[in-house]
């Protein structure tokens, strides 16, 4: 939706809380759960937690986390 291309376009408008209520309000859902899937697909793509925490700006332990949610076949067992 808002890249750092369009964020700062000199040609196009600010865009707008309400804009984005009434978007996400058609949509279903939430802000949080389309962040949440992005980074869900990104941790599909890459399986790189490194990865994400640079890209997101997340914890590390989080990262890992959705790593193992998105390749649960590669997670290590837990340790006791």
């Amino acid at each position: 939706m808002v890249t750092t291309h369009s964020a700062h376009h000199p040609a196009l408008p600010p865009v707008s809380y309400c804009a984005l209520c009434r978007a996400f309000d058609r949509t279903g859902i939430t802000p949080r759960q389309m962040w949440s899937d992005r980074v869900l697909d990104e941790a599909r793509q890459t399986a790189d937690p490194v990865h994400l925490v640079h890209l997101f700006g997340i914890h590390p332990g989080t990262a890992v986390r959705y790593v193992h949610t998105a390749h649960p076949d590669k997670a290590l067992p837990p340790i006791r």
